[in-house]
């Protein structure tokens, strides 16, 4: 059995989007084929980033309108979402963990990738920021000033974030298991946000989800800008000849969709007005073709 939808209601994500006028775009041009009634859900399975944005509830609405195929988002993380694409569970995913996503793609259980969107990978902290990671001029630098005097926590389960960590654990020469005040909370970004919150505590998240949830919270961004801390999203059909009950018509709808002049302008829009930035930068407009898959 699928898991089940973790999804909100869109009808009360719509009013996230900057402009009514970005969903008008989207319903009227960025048309990827009218279909019939879809006999059962697309299952998309992606990242908690996406989902505790709010990016994919805004935008979910008008592919289904369009279609006629009603998506299931599985919000979790990507090692999770690549896992399900392994066994099958899904139709396409959304993940942002560039070397778990070549393994797969080279296994044979992931084609027809696109790059979607970007946005970075932030560290933050309490303001007072007692370990100095403020003052930090690189990663090496900023991991290790945490590593000897703040409390880190960490999502700490595989995803595209929990990838990243770790690989900035091995840029500083620290082997994370060795930090007595490192904590893993095995949940979504939100979670772990409201976590290090609580904590007065550091963590790294991706700047989506921190500016969509910063009112809530009196962390604040304390090390940003570093060239390593690209967080790039693609999405991928779920191989139909590796699993062959996949519903890969739909996945291809999908995908087109996201990549779609429209959307991608909606991704550009979305809650700009609200913060004052981008949570994400539209990619696919400028890598118009397919990504290669395996011979």
């Amino acid at each position: 059995m699928r898991p089940s939808s973790s999804r909100r209601p869109c009808r009360t994500i719509v009013r996230l989007l900057s402009t009514a006028c970005v969903f008008g775009s989207l319903s009227a041009a960025a048309v990827v084929g009218q279909g019939v009634p879809s006999p059962r859900p697309l299952i998309l399975a992606t990242t908690t980033s996406t989902q505790d944005s709010g990016l994919l509830d805004a935008l979910m609405p008008a592919f289904e309108r369009q279609t006629r195929i009603d998506v299931k988002v599985i919000a979790v993380g990507t090692g999770a979402a690549i896992r399900m694409a392994t066994t099958g569970d899904a139709d396409a995913v959304l993940v942002h963990a560039p070397d778990p996503e070549k393994r797969s793609v080279d296994a044979g259980d992931l084609t027809e990738g696109r790059l979607v969107m970007h946005n970075d990978f932030v560290i933050v902290g309490p303001t007072e920021d007692l370990a100095g990671a403020r003052g930090a001029t690189s990663i090496r630098a900023v991991m290790r000033a945490i590593a000897d005097r703040g409390v880190f926590i960490s999502r700490g389960d595989d995803s595209g974030t929990h990838q990243q960590e770790l690989s900035m654990w091995r840029i500083a020469a620290i082997d994370p298991r060795s930090l007595p005040r490192r904590e893993e909370t095995g949940q979504g970004m939100g979670a772990t946000l409201a976590v290090a919150d609580q904590k007065n505590a550091y963590t790294l998240t991706d700047r989506g989800t921190y500016l969509s949830q910063r009112k809530r919270l009196q962390l604040t961004i304390l090390f940003q800008g570093d060239p390593g801390l690209r967080n790039a999203y693609h999405a991928y059909v779920v191989n139909p000849t590796r699993h062959r009950r996949i519903n890969v018509e739909g996945a291809r709808k999908l995908i087109a969709f996201l990549v779609s002049e429209p959307t991608q302008r909606a991704i550009a829009d979305f809650r700009r007005k609200e913060f004052g930035e981008p949570l994400f930068f539209p990619d696919a407009l400028a890598s118009p073709g397919p990504m290669p898959s395996p011979n």
